[in-house]
């Protein structure tokens, strides 16, 4: 079960065609669909999180709290809307893309991949890419 929770000004277009793109990202890889929150907020709404859990006095688009068991995917995935912008501005794509590949990487941590060295880095955004593009496609 997908639950989508707003702490800030925002609300998705779609949940429930987000929700079964999720699902069938997750499913592709071989895991299951267990409870995941995503909590979308502002800048300052994350940095309290990231400083009081995390102990990083910084900003950050997405923090994720990660419950799964085994292939059973689950946790909560807080996600800074202000940060998805200013990002998306930066990278010269839509709100829209950023905002769904930042959805999708937090999912995508649960599923065992990293994004610590370049190769991860790289496997990581391949990964979200494949994912983007079923989304395009449906």
């Amino acid at each position: 079960m997908i639950d989508f929770n707003y702490e800030t000004n925002f609300q998705l277009e779609s949940e429930e065609k987000t929700s079964k793109w999720i699902q069938s990202c997750i499913e592709e890889e071989g895991f299951e669909l267990g409870e995941v929150n995503y909590i979308f907020c502002d800048d300052s709404y994350l940095h309290k999180i990231n400083v009081e859990f995390l102990q990083h006095d910084t900003f950050t688009d997405i923090i994720s709290f990660d419950y799964t068991l085994g292939k059973l995917v689950g946790g909560d995935i807080f996600i800074s809307v202000e940060r998805v912008k200013e990002n998306a501005d930066l990278f010269k794509t839509s709100f829209e893309n950023e905002l769904h590949r930042v959805i999708i990487h937090g999912i995508l941590h649960y599923m065992k991949y990293k994004d610590k060295t370049k190769e991860e880095k790289e496997i990581m955004r391949n990964k979200e890419n494949d994912c983007l593009k079923k989304l395009e496609n449906n």
